[in-house]
């Protein structure tokens, strides 16, 4: 926020020529190694896809569909794509390898996703969490075997803990942000990433067209909407749908960054409700892609997480309801923005939604914070 408490300007940008972004061949190569990869997995089963045809009749859509990814593997949260295929990826590039340690740093879900994908393995994994996260994330890491480390400070102060650790005691990193000197585990774990796109494949998005118009997904570092943003350009080229990327205001390091046209620190305050998004530095190699690939990206205020986290979890006629948490929410939370709110009138110009376009979003999360989900949405977690 600016000091008077306003919300930073400008909000959004939208870009106005998107091109074929960078290394698009050996990032598909990688995800038909991460299609196999999670096959083998027992717990692998492809999450739902929703219709939520009265929430887009509200909101003037011809359709809108939400993949659902709480029940991915188990962990309430899509994360296990990313982590499972770098770890097991990186095993089969070193079988002689002895006793692994691997570490990342999270704010919740990534962790748990590398602690249960090093315990599958028999590895052991070391967690860096902020120390202000909610307790309901750090025991479900801590439940799949990994040793916690809290941190006094955010995320980026685990992640360059995370760094250190792994240099200092010869153990792996497994971060999904790159940065310079660091970009091969980040590029496999968006390669494990495109599975959630493979899996649409007989439905939304078959190989001569594209069944959506209009793409939602949500951004911390940018890992994952890039490799949606990469999945959507191999398949399609320039007869890809049209893609928004929504973050945070508070945590808006993706939308900062193209603004600069370099990587750039978040403007807020790094305090949102959105956790899982909550980064102040994008991944570097995430950020080419976006800034190249996409069509819009936008910071919304944390108000409209909750209001999608209410909406999804009480629907109205014959939608299902939907468990999503405070960062799983935001892609309908940008779906909203723009429709809703006339600050963000041009992105929805921009996006054409005047067109009636078909919709897809993506929930990322559960309520992997029980208390916060009920304090929101006004009642208990269902059972």
């Amino acid at each position: 926020m600016t000091p008077a408490g306003e919300p930073m300007a400008p909000a959004f940008h939208l870009i106005r020529n998107p091109a074929l972004p960078p290394d698009i061949a050996r990032m598909s190569l990688l995800a038909d190694a991460a299609w196999r990869c999670h096959h083998a997995l027992p717990e692998y089963r492809p999450t739902p896809l929703h219709t939520l045809a009265t929430l887009a009749q509200e909101l003037g859509l011809a359709s809108l569909h939400l993949k659902d990814e709480s029940a991915r593997f188990g962990l309430n949260a899509f994360k296990g794509l990313g982590a499972s295929f770098a770890i097991h990826h990186w095993l089969a590039r070193h079988p002689e390898a002895g006793p692994v340690t691997f570490t990342t740093a999270t704010d919740g879900n990534h962790g748990r996703a590398v602690a249960w994908s090093a315990r599958c393995t028999g590895a052991r994994a070391v967690v860096f969490v902020p120390s202000h996260t909610v307790p309901a994330r750090i025991e479900a890491i801590a439940r799949e075997g990994a040793e916690v480390v809290l941190v006094d400070g955010g995320y980026d102060l685990a992640v360059a803990r995370a760094h250190e650790a792994a240099e200092r005691s010869g153990w792996i990193l497994i971060q999904d942000a790159a940065c310079p000197g660091y970009e091969e585990i980040p590029e496999w774990i968006a390669a494990g990433y495109w599975t959630h796109a493979r899996e649409l494949e007989s439905t939304l998005f078959p190989e001569a067209e594209s069944a959506v118009d209009l793409l939602v997904l949500h951004a911390g570092v940018g890992t994952w909407p890039a490799a949606m943003v990469s999945y959507l350009w191999h398949r399609y080229g320039a007869r890809r749908p049209r893609i928004a990327v929504v973050e945070p205001t508070e945590a808006d390091c993706v939308l900062s960054s193209v603004l600069a046209g370099r990587p750039a620190r978040a403007r807020g305050s790094l305090r949102t409700m959105m956790a899982g998004l909550n980064c102040g530095w994008p991944s570097t190699t995430a950020l080419q892609v976006i800034s190249a690939g996409a069509d819009a990206v936008m910071a919304i205020p944390d108000h409209w997480a909750e209001r999608a986290m209410r909406r999804l979890a009480t629907p109205s006629g014959g939608d299902p309801a939907v468990i999503a948490g405070e960062s799983g929410a935001a892609s309908v939370a940008g779906l909203l923005a723009m429709v809703l709110d006339p600050a963000f009138a041009p992105v929805a110009e921009h996006l054409r939604l005047s067109e009636r376009p078909r919709v897809l979003v993506f929930s990322t999360e559960g309520a992997t914070d029980p208390d916060g989900w009920a304090r929101v949405v006004g009642r208990p977690v269902p059972s």
